[in-house]
């Protein structure tokens, strides 16, 4: 009974994920874009952070991620480009987990991949499965 309960609801479970998943990354790409809110860095700092790692031409890598994570992000709120956006971020996110969170172990406490691993596999869910059925601008 329960489970034909819950099943009623089932359309709006994408449009759940992209919540969550498109307020994070835009959160993320406007730190980086204009310097403020809670992931605040400024693009500029972010190319420091990945020439410091020694990523080639550090200042075109941080605007090409923080393009994708402020406007996938958007996209992916606002259900337009939905496959797209979400197959982009989870590139971005997917390379930040073998640059940076790897070897860093499980644990995101000490900078490790478990939260990052669920956007990544949360953004590929989203680029499998599209906008859904509910609240979106793509036409599937």
């Amino acid at each position: 009974m329960f489970d034909k309960q819950l099943a009623k609801y089932s359309d709006y479970s994408i449009f759940l994920v992209r919540i969550g998943v498109g307020i994070i990354f835009l959160s993320h790409g406007i730190g980086k874009l204009l310097n403020i809110g809670p992931f605040a860095i400024g693009t500029s700092n972010f190319a420091g952070f990945l020439n410091s790692m020694g990523v080639p031409i550090a200042i075109v890598v941080a605007w090409i991620v923080t393009l994708v994570e402020t406007f996938g992000g958007l996209a992916i709120l606002a259900g337009f480009k939905t496959r797209l956006a979400a197959l982009l971020v989870s590139i971005n996110i997917g390379i930040a987990i073998i640059l940076v969170h790897l070897k860093n172990g499980l644990n995101s406490a000490n900078g490790g991949f478990e939260f990052v691993l669920l956007l990544f596999l949360a953004s590929l869910a989203i680029a499998f499965k599209g906008a859904g059925k509910k609240f979106k601008l793509d036409k599937e």
